[in-house]
């Protein structure tokens, strides 16, 4: 089986590469980069590219199923424009891509709250996003949609820090309708996307 990733490089993306490259089913991970990761795997193919070029890649060999965990932060981003172009344009792309290249199997990491008609930029982005790779028909398409996400980050974040933190006193008092808003760690995540994607699974998941 061979498995296409994109946003590997980041917190749900990392956890979605060491735990497929980790399955004895996956005979290859392709993985789609702007920056080196700094390690190698033998059944990892690292591919540099920028994706605003991602329409016109295309590869020899058969992709079974993609997964993409790309995103980003407004302020990283610089402008709504960026953000969007990251969020929504380079994950219809990257889903496009999969498809032309045999995938009839993808799992995308959303946010929880996505709706293309929210007044919220963040969460309407989001659906924006999901709409564009639904419009794409591939036959097995599943969103994860998670809230507050706990992990090992690249970067430090005070804010993300003192909202963690914040997280561990609330998340008890979350039950019921409010479970969904607790926080949850990249690796349940990604574990959650990539069973839900392999196997038959609901087309949206709330975690």
């Amino acid at each position: 089986m061979t498995i296409c990733i994109s946003g590997a490089s980041g917190l749900v993306g990392n956890e979605l590469l060491i735990q497929l490259l980790n399955k004895t089913e996956v005979e290859k991970v392709l993985v789609l980069s702007r920056n080196p990761l700094g390690f190698g795997h033998p059944k990892m193919q690292l591919v540099i590219i920028s994706f605003d070029q991602l329409h016109q890649i295309n590869v020899a060999e058969k992709i079974d199923i993609g997964f993409c965990a790309l995103g980003t932060t407004l302020r990283k981003a610089g402008s709504k424009a960026k953000q969007q172009e990251i969020d929504r344009d380079y994950v219809i792309a990257f889903a496009d891509f999969c498809k032309r290249s045999g995938a009839e199997r993808i799992g995308i990491v959303s946010s929880i709250g996505a709706n293309a008609q929210s007044s919220n930029f963040y969460l309407r982005t989001k659906g924006e996003m999901e709409q564009g790779v639904m419009a794409l028909k591939i036959p097995h398409t599943i969103f994860i949609r998670p809230s507050f996400l706990v992990g090992p980050r690249k970067e430090f974040r005070a804010s993300e820090k003192i909202l963690t933190a914040l997280s561990f006193l609330i998340n008890p008092f979350l039950f019921g309708k409010a479970k969904k808003y607790k926080s949850i760690h990249a690796s349940t995540v990604a574990r959650n996307l990539i069973e839900s994607t392999f196997n038959d699974s609901t087309e949206i998941n709330e975690l």
